[in-house]
């Protein structure tokens, strides 16, 4: 079966593995940079980017999870998780993981307050998929291999290369599982990649 971790530090976390096993998949929470040799894909949850940075260096997970997105095995970041991929990030002289090329803006729409939720048509996915933004990012530019999946009002909210996704929204905190659905497809696919 295939197994889905979901990067346990800080988030919402419980939501993701709901969703995981709503999709069929197995789903573990990683604790520990050992945990990362055993699952085939790893969601970054949303939460606060600088904090997850911090607990990210904190428990040595930094070289581990690039690796990770370095050999191949797909990546889904969910709006801190979002910041988290990118290579650059407005107004901070260095990103993160830098594994997808693009640049991004934090609390683009603005602070809590001004948490909203939106209907998306999401290339490949949903014509009508109910997203929650709190805090969210948003996507300002993107490289030439990155597929744009979703803009509200212009801007990019949803994308993809190769096999890392990202979303500035919260797919897990609706019942609508379609886009864990993708991301679970995409692994799928890379653990048929990776093992031929």
């Amino acid at each position: 079966m295939t197994k889905i971790g979901v990067l346990g530090l800080q988030g919402a976390v419980r939501e993701h593995v709901r969703s995981i096993e709503a999709c069929g998949a197995e789903a573990l929470i990683v604790k520990k940079k050992e945990q990362l040799a055993e699952i085939d894909g790893l969601i970054l949850p949303g939460g606060e980017s600088t904090t997850m940075r911090r607990l990210i260096n904190q428990y040595d997970f930094f070289e581990p999870l690039q690796q990770f997105g370095e050999r191949g095995k797909p990546i889904f970041g969910t709006c801190a998780g979002l910041i988290l991929l990118a290579t650059e990030i407005v107004g901070q002289d260095n990103a993160h993981l830098q594994l997808m090329n693009m640049k991004v803006e934090r609390n683009a729409f603005g602070r809590q307050k001004d948490s909203f939720e939106a209907k998306l048509h999401i290339t490949g996915v949903a014509e009508d998929f109910q997203a929650v933004f709190i805090r969210a990012p948003f996507i300002v530019d993107v490289g030439n291999q990155v597929e744009v999946l979703a803009r509200h009002n212009d801007a990019i909210v949803a994308a993809r290369e190769g096999h890392y996704l990202c979303s500035a929204f919260h797919p897990e905190l609706t019942e609508d599982d379609r886009l864990t659905q993708y991301f679970v497809n995409m692994v799928e696919e890379s653990k048929k990649e990776l093992a031929s």
